[in-house]
């Protein structure tokens, strides 16, 4: 799966155990503009690196898998557990003009009116 929205949080690598370590990023994605999400993604273990690269701010397209799991508790109530684990995120490429002198050329003579009410040239059209 993926999703593309601007970063909206980075967040600190937790060593949560001696052997398990994760990071979350918050991505802002605005399918509807009048309704904003602030989707949560995760990355643990050896790809906690994958958010070093990234501001907020920055647009991004995150591939990610569902995961899903459930948990008992003492009184015996399951209740499930939803996580959005990132595996790849892509910067979005900026749209920048090739030529950006391009940009700062005078603007061009207004055309010339070529048609004529003399009919004396040679043309078959």
């Amino acid at each position: 799966m993926e999703i593309t929205g601007k970063v909206h949080e980075i967040g600190q690598v937790q060593q949560v155990t001696d052997t398990f370590k994760k990071r979350d990023l918050v991505v802002q994605y605005a399918e509807n503009p009048q309704f904003v999400e602030y989707i949560k993604f995760e990355a643990t273990q050896d790809r906690v690196n994958l958010f070093d690269n990234l501001n907020p701010g920055d647009e991004v397209t995150v591939s990610f898998n569902l995961r899903g799991r459930p948990w008992t508790n003492k009184e015996g109530v399951t209740s499930y557990f939803n996580s959005l684990v990132a595996w790849r995120v892509n910067k979005a490429a900026t749209s920048q003009p090739a030529d950006a002198s391009y940009q700062n050329q005078p603007p061009s003579a207004p055309p010339v009116d070529i048609s004529s009410d003399n009919d004396d040239d040679d043309l078959p059209f």
